[in-house]
């Protein structure tokens, strides 16, 4: 399915669409989807024609990937294309005109003129550009030289092709100057995978498949992994993620179930959140109760073991590991690990969460502890464990979550004073703990006011 997919990539076709990953959780996504009626597409269309760059090159991109609900038009794509680039102002539209005429798609080849525009782009450092001309020099003048040269600088850039072809090179002991090297080409090769390359993906699975003996460890799991990550940009997935998404914008709840349990049974990692989502929130009236939970517990949980698992998942699992399940026992180790991994993806719920475990007396493990950063001081009683966590909680980034986590945390000191001193000193130390509760709750909601989301900590 990988390798089909790098097939796929380089054939577009109406059958396909770009591979958008979507969670229905994602509103500000949503509100962006269009399609050729819609008032965002015609307000677009309206600018490009004024001439306006931005609009061009986000219509051609739209319309040749077939982006944001929008059906793939490669002709149509092109006029945009060339309508930006001919100003030669936008690195970007010209880029993009340049590849369509460098590989013929949507027009007739004409590499010089591909050629003109990829290094007008180049010049003004566009980071894409310069690994074209790497990828016109090893394809079609055979200067190896010269297209490591882009290649390097490119990689310096951070752009995600260009170590794979560096690694491509070493593999085939075509690098200037140096013998074939598989292991420079999986250090290459890793590189790009983590810059999110399908292609650099592919080839870094294929070596910790086999390993380098005495340099690489064979990585099986791993190498399934990123495999899986490959296989889901393939652009005919891409096309029935599309029709599940249409699907849910028009509240056809019926049709997105199906649309979105075929592609999650395919494995996309982004299917299965959508369907446990739609399961939990619009398929009551749809599915039977049991069936309805056996669905949510089963593709949240699938969608959890995906390169990167979606925050919001981790915390629902979590919640129903600790709640149990009708055929399921309780299990607060997995729900503990659940919120590790939350909150090791800076999500404040899984510090709160973790808070809570401990507020009714469950000892974290010590492993988990030392995951989360938390050293010897900081852990050496339950309570000092607790402290730490709603601190974390309340210092996060999300002002939402600044609020619940401050109370919380402020109870947990407030019982450490009530164990640690007199009547007296109790009665005086919680008369000051309720002024401070107040002033921080005053200040906080000055802080939120204003401020609405889904998304806000669950207690």
């Amino acid at each position: 399915m990988a390798a089909q997919t790098l097939i796929d990539k380089q054939h577009p076709s109406p059958g396909q669409a770009y591979v958008e990953s979507i969670r229905l959780i994602d509103e500000e996504v949503l509100k962006q989807q269009t399609s050729e009626n819609d008032d965002l597409f015609l307000w677009l269309r309206f600018q490009a024609r004024r001439g306006v760059a931005d609009a061009q090159q986000n219509l051609g991109r739209m319309l040749f990937w077939g982006q944001q609900g929008v059906s793939p038009n490669l002709q149509a794509a092109v006029k945009y294309y060339k309508a930006g680039a001919r100003k030669e102002e936008n690195p970007v539209s010209m880029y993009d005109y340049a590849i369509v005429l460098l590989k013929g798609h949507g027009v007739e080849q004409d590499i010089p003129k591909a050629l003109k525009f990829l290094n007008k782009a180049a010049k003004q450092d566009f980071v894409p550009a310069i690994n074209a001309l790497g990828w016109y020099y090893e394809r079609f003048e055979q200067d190896y030289e010269r297209a490591v040269q882009f290649w390097e600088r490119a990689d310096e850039m951070g752009n995600p092709e260009a170590p794979f072809n560096l690694g491509v090179m070493y593999s085939l002991g075509l690098y200037p100057g140096k013998r074939a090297d598989q292991f420079m080409a999986y250090k290459y090769y890793l590189k790009s995978a983590r810059r999110a390359h399908t292609d650099g993906a592919i080839r870094l699975a294929d070596v910790w498949i086999r390993g380098i003996p005495g340099l690489v460890p064979r990585l099986p799991l791993d190498a399934v992994l990123w495999t899986k990550w490959a296989s889901e940009q393939n652009g005919y997935l891409g096309a029935l993620l599309r029709k599940s998404l249409e699907a849910y914008l028009r509240q056809d709840w019926s049709s997105a179930l199906i649309h979105y349990l075929m592609a999650s049974e395919s494995g996309f990692a982004v299917a299965q959140f959508n369907l446990g989502y739609l399961c939990e929130q619009h398929a009551g009236s749809l599915l039977s109760p049991a069936f309805r939970s056996e669905c949510v517990w089963r593709y949240y949980n699938l969608s959890t073991y995906s390169q990167d698992p979606a925050p919001y998942a981790l915390i629902k699992m979590g919640d129903l590991l600790y709640a149990g399940h009708e055929q399921r026992k309780r299990d607060v180790k997995a729900a503990a690990e659940m919120y590790k991994l939350a909150a090791l993806r800076d999500e404040a719920q899984g510090w709160y969460s973790l808070g809570l475990l401990v507020q009714e007396g469950v000892e974290l493990p010590r492993a988990l502890l030392t995951e989360l950063g938390l050293e010897e001081p900081l852990r050496a009683d339950n309570h000092s464990v607790l402290i730490e966590l709603f601190r974390r909680c309340r210092d996060h980034e999300n002002a939402e979550s600044y609020l619940p986590c401050s109370l919380a945390l402020l109870n947990a000191q407030l019982q450490l004073v009530l164990r640690h001193h007199s009547a007296a000193l109790k009665f005086t130390s919680a008369i000051g703990m309720a002024i401070v509760s107040i002033v921080t709750v005053v200040t906080t909601l000055g802080r939120l006011r204003g401020l609405t989301s889904h998304n806000g900590l669950r207690v």
